[in-house]
């Protein structure tokens, strides 16, 4: 009997070796509990932060009224913006940043150029868009060559040089599917006279390039100088394949 004891007992202490007790086993899972929950609250932290600052930074814009940029453009604006510069795309120090909103009337001043250090609007303008991309307002988009329709995404201002439109400049396009056939197609900006108001009052719409984001006559010049080098340029419409997708929209 001694014999069979002593085996129970041999039997018991090796089974119960490898038990954890209940309150050892939730203190190990404790553990890694809160390093999980410590680095979600620092990622959420780190996004709150980003969209708090853009918050603050466009509430401390002075917009013409009636001529404001809408919130949530120039929040996806800035995002993009943010991402190209980690990507060491745009210098650290740039500050200028331009958008298009195609999701507005080719008779509104649409193009916006915000220093960012300064916090305020250097050019607000009317800005065409491409033939095949609509009447008054845009609707189709296109990076195909010969398509002639605008296209949408980032893109970062290159030199400038003498064209078939006068005083253009070169685009860049980030946006791999979307626009980043931009200089093989010549899409640039430039001046053209059927960018104007006198246009539209006659037409009803502006009049529509080949896919160029065309500006005013007599404000190219002067948007090109400030924008040229390197510097962020967003074509926004509301297309939820391109936002879905844009490497440079990610958080």
């Amino acid at each position: 009997m001694k014999g069979i004891y002593s085996v129970l007992s041999i039997v018991y202490v090796v089974t119960t070796s490898f038990y954890l007790s209940p309150e050892k086993a939730v203190s190990g899972k404790g553990i890694n509990l809160k390093k999980t929950e410590k680095t979600a609250g620092m990622n959420s932290a780190k996004a709150e932060n980003t969209v708090s600052s853009s918050e603050e930074l466009y509430k401390s814009i002075p917009f013409e009224p009636g001529h404001e940029l809408n919130e949530e453009v120039f929040f996806k604006a800035m995002t993009g913006f943010e991402n190209l510069k980690k990507a060491g795309l745009l210098n650290q120090d740039s500050h200028l940043l331009t958008v298009c909103d195609f999701s507005m009337s080719s008779n509104t001043k649409r193009l916006w150029v915000i220093d960012m250090n300064e916090r305020k609007v250097l050019f607000n303008s009317l800005v065409a868009h491409g033939k095949n991309t609509g009447e008054e307002f845009a609707t189709n988009f296109s990076n195909t060559e010969s398509s002639l329709q605008s296209s949408l995404g980032f893109y970062i201002t290159d030199a400038t040089y003498q064209g078939d439109n006068g005083y253009s400049l070169k685009l860049l396009g980030m946006d791999k599917g979307f626009n980043d056939a931009a200089y093989r197609r010549a899409i640039v900006m430039h001046g053209a006279d059927y960018v104007s108001e006198q246009f539209a009052a006659m037409h009803k719409r502006i009049g529509r390039s080949w896919g160029c984001p065309a500006v005013p006559r007599d404000l190219t010049q002067p948007i090109i100088n400030t924008i040229k080098g390197r510097n962020c340029l967003f074509i926004y419409y509301p297309d939820q394949n391109y936002l879905s997708r844009s490497e440079w929209l990610k958080g």
